[in-house]
């Protein structure tokens, strides 16, 4: 049974909130007033006050001793995109009465700026290069999306998934919303994968046995049309000569003139997946680069920790609630009296939560029929009830 009793208690205080542990027992004049004039009033007092007088928000005085790390509904560190018809009507006043604030940016996110937009640039570099071979624009463009076609799709899904992921991290940036930040540096690495794969086929298939791929490939992958366009772009006829797997055209044919197109097609091949692996294994670093820049700066983009969120385990709930008013009619009862400390949760509203002393001093009333405070008592009660 005590066990029991020991694990039931245990249970029921974790679901009280551990913001009872931070009520303060008194209260200063000025916190609950926030119009009556402090002792020391710095410049500008008022400006990041909230309800009641409590200082919020972030920027560089988040850091500062004392200061609230949670921020307002018109914070320069408001974590995203606010709309609001209020945030509105502030935005504009400022502006007429040329109170806005400069915003300044932290080391964190001009390094998040400059690693963003060299991967936009290099990014968008290589999706023009590979739109303009699927185009056909370059020379040979029509040999390489005949015979490099996986390594050329591989070049333009990873172009276009980093165009994409740069756009995010623009979002993310400008607007300081760390949710976009963190997919932005998750889609770094998928950029990243499918950046060093269309290198990896190229080196491979440059460096292991290039002469044999490319007979496998005349004979086997290419197909008659396949072999018709590389022998119209790189003007040849056939693989050695024009009896050898040639495809018949008013420029190839059986007494042609035309070269074999073996050698120019693999002196091509050499060339084109030397560039293409050197590109690709050269952005390696830069990749790398955005990423680290991600990792170390998405979630320091302001001065202010976090989001702003209240934890879970702080958060106020009908436990909570009940500790506090139990701990704040103890507290009038003890200098007032019973009777007073009652009313004056009956006054304020929070009989709801079922404070003790009220069902107790209510239930003795009914019992005992005592008649109600005296003017003092209701004087006092009117007291307390506008604080």
């Amino acid at each position: 049974m005590s066990s029991q009793s020991a694990s039931a208690e245990g249970s029921s205080t974790d679901l009280i909130s551990l913001t009872v542990n931070y009520v303060p027992s008194k209260f200063s004049g000025a916190l609950l007033e926030p119009s009556r004039p402090r002792r020391r009033r710095p410049k500008n007092a008022m400006s990041g006050v909230g309800a009641m007088g409590i200082p919020r928000g972030g920027g560089i005085d988040a850091f500062r001793t004392g200061e609230a790390r949670i921020p307002g509904e018109n914070d320069e560190d408001y974590d995203g995109v606010n709309v609001s018809k209020s945030w509105r009507i502030h935005h504009k006043f400022l502006k007429r009465t040329k109170q806005h604030t400069k915003l300044r940016w932290n080391t964190f996110k001009i390094i998040l700026f400059v690693s963003n937009a060299v991967f936009s640039v290099y990014t968008l570099i290589t999706l023009i290069l590979c739109l303009l071979t699927w185009f056909d624009v370059f020379q040979n463009a029509d040999v390489i999306r005949v015979g490099n076609r996986t390594e050329l799709i591989f070049s333009t899904l990873a172009a276009t998934f980093g165009l994409l992921t740069a756009v995010i991290g623009w979002a993310g940036i400008l607007l300081n919303n760390r949710g976009f930040l963190a997919v932005y540096t998750f889609f770094l690495w998928i950029t990243f994968a499918f950046l060093v794969v269309p290198g990896y086929l190229t080196y491979k298939k440059r460096t292991f046995n290039l002469e044999g791929k490319l007979n496998a490939q005349w004979s086997r992958a290419l197909g008659a049309e396949g072999r018709l366009r590389i022998q119209n772009r790189l003007q040849c006829c056939g693989w050695f000569s024009p009896f050898v797997e040639a495809t018949i055209s008013q420029t190839c044919y059986a007494r042609s003139i035309l070269p074999g197109c073996k050698l120019a097609y693999l002196n091509l091949q050499r060339h084109i997946l030397e560039k293409w692996y050197t590109i690709s294994f050269g952005l390696v670093p830069l990749q790398l680069g955005a990423i680290i820049a991600g990792l170390l700066c998405s979630n320091h983009v302001t001065y202010r920790f976090g989001k702003g969120m209240m934890p879970k385990r702080y958060q106020l709930n009908s436990n909570a609630m009940k500790v506090i008013v139990d701990n704040y009619t103890n507290e009038i009862a003890e200098q007032y009296g019973r009777d007073i400390a009652s009313d004056v949760i009956v006054k304020s509203g929070m009989q709801s939560y079922g404070s003790s002393l009220v069902r107790d001093n209510s239930a003795s009333n009914l019992l005992s029929g005592s008649p109600s405070p005296s003017r003092v008592g209701r004087r006092e009660i009117s007291t307390m009830g506008d604080l």
